[in-house]
């Protein structure tokens, strides 16, 4: 339960970064910040595997560059289904999903060498 809770929080605080570094992704208030870490992450927990079974050719072929497409959609049908939350167009999901797996990546990084 606790790991789920560093998860949620560190999502939240990389949606954060986000919609403060790229003009063009807007959160509307606190509340909707959470929504949208949670749904995010429910999202890549499952419909991303099954989409990137689905999409193995492709990302295969393109050395598993095409993932970062598929982040992006992700990234962009959160928008769609969480009122509040607002992104510009699919460039700006995409810049929008790499910079929130950096920092998700490195915070994550961050955490886990703070418990050993």
């Amino acid at each position: 339960m606790r790991n789920l809770l560093v998860k949620w929080i560190v999502n939240s605080t990389a949606l954060l970064v986000v919609v403060h570094l790229v003009p063009s992704i807007v959160i509307d208030d606190w509340p909707t910040v959470f929504v949208a870490a949670v749904v995010l992450g429910l999202l890549n927990s499952f419909l991303r595997p099954v989409l990137i079974m689905l999409t193995l050719p492709v990302t295969i072929l393109s050395l598993g560059i095409f993932t970062l497409f598929i982040n992006a959609f992700l990234f962009y049908l959160v928008s769609k289904l969480v009122s509040g939350f607002h992104v510009g167009s699919f460039s700006q999901a995409f810049l929008g999903a790499f910079i929130f797996s950096l920092v998700s990546f490195f915070l994550s990084i961050f955490i886990s060498s703070e418990k050993r």
